[in-house]
């Protein structure tokens, strides 16, 4: 029988600890955003052609999205205190060479590295927060962390409307990168105080190089021509997406050979035997699909189409960005005790508010469209709040210790991969429309409702786990795991989780 190890006691400092971890979280998450609104500037500022704009906003994304499932292992394996030190500084020091970049190429190679270094620091995030809490306080930290999710990808616009506005059109691109400088240093200063010297939660073990390779290559094959639908002419780059799934599904081969050989695994699949952590992976991609490609749309739509300024632009989101904060809070208070049934409201808000989004293109566009549209966007966003906090409680909330950064960047994985793919989807929509009817108030029309039916798929994904639970309750017990101690049995999300 295995020796049962005492946890150690609470760290005092703890929360202050996460306050860290959400700092960190916030600017590289809004990177993911900011940057659309800058893209005129960029053009006008530093001679940037649509390549390379589409590289500075889709490079970060891709590399983003590489680095989080190997950096999440590395961290379980080898300590998350110094994985997420590592990451914020390289983050900090990319996003300063991005505000100093002289010329377009040196801008897409830091932007490069500058989403590599976010690919690092977000998984160790959520599996920080597994180590320093538990049970209900738990919960509440994961609240928090959704409310920093939801709120870092809606406020990207605003925040880099007032730059630009303030800066200039000539420079206000380089304070869009330089904006992280302040926050990343005093984030990385206090971190080293604060942050809990905790021993890695997993056991010294072989890191998985060629599972490495596998990922990545199929999600390289995967997100390419998804970040590149508009630029790569052609049908030939789709192929890549059959490529993709092969290679995804070679690793998944792997990577059950590995631990039936009783080797360390990447990802260890008996994660997916979870239907909380499966489910919520499934709800999140798809949900990320939906509503990421919401403010792409919008920012072009307002800019391009209505010749509204950076500035007015980004105010426009404000009543989402807002609500999206006051409802992912509420979210993480009652998550506890109402669990799934918070995220099939919140995304059942989401799509009412989207579609009240398409009534005010149709009935008030132009100019008026900011404040026709301040209602729908107040439900999209409280409706986001309350999907993306809980359910990135109820996906983690059962992840043992030792596998919470490789399962955090499984999620943060697939939210990279859906954001992507949604975008090429409703893009290609209104793109298509708009160079064949030339109508941007129909394009955006058109695109909201394709963003409203990705959206309806998680909401059915969630109702259907919903009713699951009432006829087949999931077993009160955590995942039997290769390896591991009676000291990692988590605390479960109680009642209706």
């Amino acid at each position: 029988m295995s020796t049962v190890q005492a946890r150690p006691a609470p760290d005092e400092r703890r929360w202050k600890a996460l306050g860290v971890c959400l700092a960190a979280g916030f600017i590289s998450l809004l990177d993911t955003s900011i940057v659309n609104v800058a893209l005129p500037s960029l053009e006008h500022g530093l001679g940037a052609s649509e390549a390379t704009q589409s590289w500075v906003v889709s490079g970060y994304a891709l590399t983003f999205g590489l680095a989080l499932v190997p950096a999440g292992r590395l961290g379980d394996m080898r300590g998350r205190r110094q994985a997420f030190l590592f990451g914020l500084a390289l983050f900090t020091v990319a996003s300063l060479a991005c505000g100093l970049a002289s010329g377009p190429v040196w801008l897409v190679v830091f932007r490069l590295i500058q989403g590599t270094a976010a690919g690092i620091v977000a998984p160790q995030t959520s599996g920080l927060i597994q180590q320093m809490f538990q049970g209900d306080e738990r919960a509440k930290a994961f609240g928090v962390l959704g409310t920093v999710i939801g709120v870092s990808t809606a406020a990207g616009p605003l925040v880099g409307g007032l730059l630009i506005d303030a800066a200039g059109t000539d420079d206000g691109w380089r304070w869009v990168f330089f904006v992280n400088l302040p926050i990343g240093v005093a984030a990385f200063v206090t971190g080293l105080r604060l942050l809990p010297r905790l021993p890695p939660a997993g056991k010294r073990e072989d890191f998985d190089l060629f599972g490495v390779l596998l990922l990545g290559s199929g999600v390289l094959a995967l997100m390419l021509p998804l970040v590149q639908e508009q630029q790569w002419t052609g049908r030939a780059k789709w192929a890549l997406l059959p490529l993709g799934l092969a290679l995804l599904g070679a690793f998944w081969a792997w990577e059950r050979r590995q631990g039936l050989l009783s080797r360390a695994p990447l990802v260890d699949l008996a994660l997916f035997s979870l239907r909380s952590f499966t489910l919520g992976a499934l709800i999140s991609l798809t949900y990320f699909a939906g509503f990421t490609t919401v403010f792409f749309l919008y920012a072009l739509y307002l800019q391009n189409g209505l010749g509204y300024s950076a500035l007015a632009s980004g105010l426009t989101v404000l009543p989402f960005a807002a609500a999206s904060a006051a409802g992912a809070a509420a979210g993480g208070r009652l998550v506890v005790r109402f669990g799934r049934k918070l995220v099939v409201i919140g995304l059942a808000g989401v799509a009412l508010g989207l579609l009240g989004v398409m009534a005010a293109v149709a009935l008030a566009p132009g100019q008026n469209l900011g404040w026709a549209s301040a209602l729908p966007l107040l439900i999209g966003g409280a409706g986001s709040g309350l999907t993306v906090s809980p359910n990135t409680t109820l996906t983690l909330t059962r992840v043992p210790v030792h596998r919470a950064g490789a399962a955090g960047g499984v999620l943060q994985t697939g939210q990279r991969v859906g954001s992507a793919a949604g975008i090429a989807v409703v893009g290609s929509v209104y793109f298509a429309h708009l160079a064949n009817h030339g109508r941007t108030d129909t394009a955006m029309q058109l695109g909201l409702l394709s963003a409203v039916g990705i959206i309806l798929v998680a909401l059915v994904l969630a109702i259907a786990d919903l009713r699951e639970r009432h006829v087949r309750p999931e077993p009160e017990k955590a995942m039997e795991m290769a390896g591991r101690g009676e000291d990692d049995v988590e605390e479960k999300v109680r009642p209706g989780a």
